[in-house]
């Protein structure tokens, strides 16, 4: 199994809001919101402050069950690919890097984008749940991979399985680059 990571050519990849300050994040959100820039020119005024705290439930889920994370806050991929998030992005660039590579206590896992798993409540199983490598195998062996049953959104919010990286090494080569 791969990772999968889209983002925009002119940006590169692995360009993180995260990696701000929340102050930082904010005025920058605002910016790109004022230019209308991409998919950033659509989120809410307190996108950055619910990401934050979203990401400090999900470390601490992931911590809990044995994780390890290295980072305060993580960086984003797929747990399988996603095409049509290309077009998401004026140049959108796809990379993939196997699984492998990654230290299973430093990806945890969302049975959907880490927002709408956290916050949507409509009694599925798998809100509000953050997953180890092992947990979210078995998730897929019961639900299947919704980027197969759900590519257009029209089912439900969840269009793919989200992995967070909680440590940049096994990026290092991409990360040079941005």
């Amino acid at each position: 199994m791969e990772l999968f990571h889209y983002f925009d050519r002119a940006a590169g990849p692995f360009r993180n809001l995260s990696d701000l300050s929340l102050t930082e994040a904010i005025s920058l959100q605002k910016a790109l919101k004022q230019q209308n820039k991409g998919l950033a020119g659509k989120r809410s005024d307190d996108y950055v402050t619910i990401r934050f705290e979203l990401e400090d439930k999900a470390r601490a889920i992931f911590a809990a069950k044995g994780g390890k994370p290295i980072r305060q806050r993580p960086h984003y991929m797929t747990f399988g690919a996603c095409p049509w998030l290309l077009e998401w992005y004026r140049e959108g660039q796809e990379l993939s890097i196997p699984l492998d590579r990654f230290h299973p206590e430093t990806v945890s896992f969302t049975y959907g984008d880490l927002f709408p798993t956290m916050r949507y409540q409509d009694g599925k199983p798998y809100r509000n749940q953050v997953y180890t490598l092992l947990e979210i195998q078995e998730i897929v062996k019961r639900y299947g991979l919704p980027q197969l049953w759900n590519s257009r959104g029209d089912l439900g919010p969840e269009r793919y399985i989200e992995a967070q990286i909680w440590d940049e090494r096994p990026l290092q080569a991409f990360l040079a680059h941005a």
